[in-house]
């Protein structure tokens, strides 16, 4: 639920325009959902209701941190124009095919993701909006709304990627990341 929480704040932030808010919420968002994951599996004893309600939770948690909330940030960042709802719509149908796909057919072989995973919508979005200073409004947002589609496009694609939540690896540099996006983007909101 923590999760939730985090891209419940992203949403707040961003509807308000306080980007730089919104994108540690969306990261904490991530860092969260594989915390929960790893936390679920090193339980014991779970019963296989306990196990399917924790998974339906996660779908529901993820369609909202990686479905609704970069949404959200696209169209207020568009300010709210017609195209940037075209843009939004597509996200959210990507998110919701890729979980209701995953959900039916889970890893395939070898372990690998059919589609880009849908966490990696927030952790890519951040690090792109590190750069948004850089550009004019209007330019910054049609580079925000190529690399949303082209996200959404990847998480219904049939590449198959790699699971990343799983090796500690991976953990440690989620970890990093995470701690680093905050770091800077805490920065960036008070001094401004």
């Amino acid at each position: 639920m923590a999760g939730l929480a985090c891209s419940t704040l992203a949403i707040y932030f961003s509807i308000l325009g306080i980007y730089e808010a919104a994108m540690i919420g969306m990261i904490w968002a991530v860092a969260f959902d594989w915390l929960d994951g790893i936390v679920a599996r090193k339980i014991k004893n779970r019963t296989k209701s306990s196990s399917s309600f924790g998974g339906q939770l996660d779908i529901l948690i993820d369609i909202v941190s990686y479905g609704v909330a970069p949404s959200i940030l696209l169209l207020s960042y568009g300010e709210y124009e017609p195209v940037f709802l075209a843009g939004a719509f597509i996200m959210i149908s990507a998110s919701a095919l890729r979980l209701s796909y995953f959900s039916t057919f889970g890893l395939s072989s070898g372990g690998h993701y059919t589609g880009l995973a849908l966490d990696n919508n927030n952790l890519v979005l951040v690090f792109i909006f590190l750069f948004e200073r850089f550009f004019y409004p209007e330019v910054f947002s049609v580079i925000l709304y190529v690399s949303a589609i082209s996200l959404a496009v990847l998480n219904v694609s049939k590449i198959k990627t790699p699971k990343l939540s799983g090796n500690p690896i991976n953990v440690y540099f989620l970890s990093f990341y995470t701690l680093l996006i905050s770091v800077i983007y805490g920065w960036m909101l008070f001094k401004w």
